[in-house]
């Protein structure tokens, strides 16, 4: 059987969506969540950067008694689905990423054109470090777990407004589980986006598929155009219909190509 290790959105939990453990079953893939540090009740990892979830990704599957396994990853997570790919070539078969943004300050790139105003305030906050990144998310977490409007509705394309009713329950219910015990994880997450990844996309060995929305407002289109062109051999597939949370429903692609893969 074939193992997928799934890399969550920032903030999130490692809860699966039904629709994707139902599309897992019938094609015989054990997917299984990792949740990272800081998140829930995992301890907090402070300072970490995208490549040391590599090496936390690697523990996780020694606990599940998995040698072998292909991995993807959501929005924050797609960067880790990418670090296990580049750090872990003799355990990580595939990945694929969904909505993934680039590092900060690529080359060749403006990283903030195209994105929505709630990202802008967060990212400005997460540059000037933990003192003001922490109030904002604070405040940001007090609004978006009692249902009110906060800057995630200036990142809803028309593609995510369309999804929206589907997934706004389970998002609903990630969102809670991952603030549960604070807000370490968003944190970290953050201030990792904005710092070195700690590795090379150049060490990418192993297959990756790369799905990206030219409808995303939380991760422009321009980051996946920047990465498809330079992740070795990537199967980059970008999407004219496609915003970031409508990626949810693309997930069933994901789980065929990786298959395919791991069954090669």
């Amino acid at each position: 059987m074939t193992t997928v290790i799934f890399h969550h959105g920032t903030p999130a939990s490692a809860r699966l969506w039904e629709p994707w453990v139902d599309d897992a079953r019938l094609r015989g893939i054990e997917l299984v969540g990792y949740q990272r540090p800081g998140y829930g009740e995992v301890p907090r990892l402070e300072g970490r950067d995208i490549a040391a979830i590599a090496q936390e990704t690697a523990r996780f599957a020694d606990e599940l008694g998995v040698e072998r396994f292909v991995t993807w990853g959501i929005s924050g997570g797609a960067p880790h689905a990418l670090a296990c790919a580049a750090l872990l070539p003799d355990r990580v078969i595939a990945a694929a990423t969904l909505g993934v943004p680039a590092p900060y300050g690529a080359e060749g790139l403006d990283w903030y054109t195209g994105q929505g105003e709630g990202n802008l305030v967060e990212f400005a906050a997460a540059l000037a470090g933990e003192d003001e990144l922490r109030p904002l998310l604070e405040r940001e977490a007090v609004a978006m777990l009692a249902g009110e409007e906060s800057g995630f509705d200036t990142l809803l394309s028309p593609p995510d407004q369309a999804i929206l009713p589907r997934i706004e329950e389970f998002l609903g219910r990630i969102f809670s589980e991952a603030l549960a015990d604070g807000l370490d994880g968003w944190l970290d997450d953050d201030l990792a986006f904005v710092c070195p990844w700690g590795f090379d996309l150049e060490e990418i060995r192993v297959p990756v598929l790369l799905l990206h929305g030219v409808q995303d407002a939380f991760v422009p289109v321009s980051h996946g155009h920047w990465l498809g062109s330079r992740i070795p051999g990537v199967d980059a597939r970008i999407l004219e219909d496609e915003g970031h949370l409508s990626l949810y429903a693309r997930v069933p692609e994901v789980h065929e190509w990786l298959h395919a893969r791991a069954a090669g």
